[in-house]
């Protein structure tokens, strides 16, 4: 599928239309006030359009601190994008709700909302969302993997999942991660834009340590969030510790190889002091002997992580999850050679395919 650069906006109203503008929920506060601070922009007007903008869709226009005529004047300058809502699923068994939106070109993404009840009283949601349409990974056991790729997600598009999500659900939205459709440490910096302004205090004041950057493996990507100043959590999708096997369904080995990856978190623990969250996809009879796990404590080494643990999801049938003896075995032997965390993941959402390697972008 062809690559496409720009993206035509849906703007605010009909006046918008016939004007080349950019999508305010696309920028910070400061950037606000930095590119429109000739117009009279100043922070505390930035954070006000901001917060209108993003939480509830619209321009502050019943706010009598702010004049109409600038306001005017400003919204010939920005706009506020929206996605078509194309499809609207939540899940009988978990809860688990499934967005499948259309950006003006006809590309379609989706994102996951996802409830979490730990505490009774407490309920709050995480936001799955999608950097890219489709993906140029070719992971075997991801649906996403199998579409191809198509092109990247502008920031706003990134930014409206949640936000219109937000306005969508009663859950108070508490954080995102960025595991929908596509790698997102191929479109770095639209990204970590998104990211920026989900955790603005005007915007969808989501704590930068609540949001996720997943990755499986891009080597210059991990590099250039080591050096960002953000307090953005990092989970790599390792599933195999042996560079043969884990090369076999996951392309990336052979262009960044594990070995490589390996020496790229080392940096990255150096600069962030964060602890590192491997990702490893259970697969019945590949991953999931004792000498996987030996495997993956000689490629840890002295590096802090943390293994998370998720049972593969695949419609094919090529691949199965293991059963409780299968799983459990392994559990055992990684907590046997890993002085590290070791974490079951539960991934929800497979009856309506929001679960992990399920998105493909299709209506139902």
């Amino acid at each position: 599928m062809p690559i496409v650069n720009r993206t035509v906006f849906r703007c605010g109203s009909v006046d918008d239309m016939h004007i080349t503008n950019d999508p305010i929920t696309g920028l910070t506060a400061q950037e606000l006030v930095d590119r429109f601070g000739s117009l009279g922009m100043t922070l505390r007007l930035a954070r006000k359009l901001q917060s209108s903008a993003l939480r509830h869709g619209v321009w502050p226009e019943d706010d009598s601190t702010i004049s109409q005529r600038w306001l005017g004047e400003i919204r010939r300058h920005l706009c506020i994008p929206r996605l078509t809502l194309v499809d609207r699923r939540v899940s009988a068994r978990d809860g688990f709700c499934k967005y499948l939106f259309a950006a003006d070109d006809g590309a379609r993404f989706e994102a996951v909302l996802i409830p979490l009840a730990h505490r009774p009283g407490a309920a709050k949601a995480v936001v799955c969302v999608s950097s890219q349409v489709g993906c140029a990974m070719g992971c075997a056991f991801c649906a996403t993997g199998r579409l191809g790729f198509a092109r990247n997600l502008e920031p706003w598009e990134i930014i409206a999942q949640v936000a219109q999500i937000r306005r969508d659900t009663s859950l108070p939205v508490r954080g995102v991660v960025f595991m929908g459709m596509g790698e997102p440490l191929l479109n770095t910096d639209a990204v970590l834009q998104a990211a920026r302004v989900f955790s603005e205090p005007s915007g969808l004041a989501i704590a930068a340590k609540a949001i996720t950057l997943s990755t499986v493996g891009i080597v210059p990507g991990i590099r250039r969030i080591a050096r960002e100043p953000h307090a953005f959590k990092l989970v790599v999708s390792l599933t195999s510790a042996d560079a043969a096997k884990r090369r076999t369904l996951m392309p990336v080995e052979a262009v960044h190889p594990s070995g490589d990856l390996r020496a790229a978190l080392a940096e990255y623990h150096a600069a962030t002091g964060q602890r590192v969250t491997l990702a490893w996809i259970l697969i019945s009879g590949f991953n999931t002997a004792d000498a996987d796990a030996r495997a993956l404590a000689d490629w840890v080494g002295d590096l802090p992580v943390q293994i998370d643990l998720i049972d593969v999801n695949d419609d094919t049938g090529a691949f199965r999850p293991p059963d409780d003896a299968e799983r459990n075995a392994f559990r055992d032997a990684l907590r046997r050679h890993l002085a590290a965390p070791v974490i079951r993941r539960y991934s929800g959402g497979k009856d309506i395919h929001a679960a992990c390697g399920m998105l493909a972008a299709h209506s139902t």
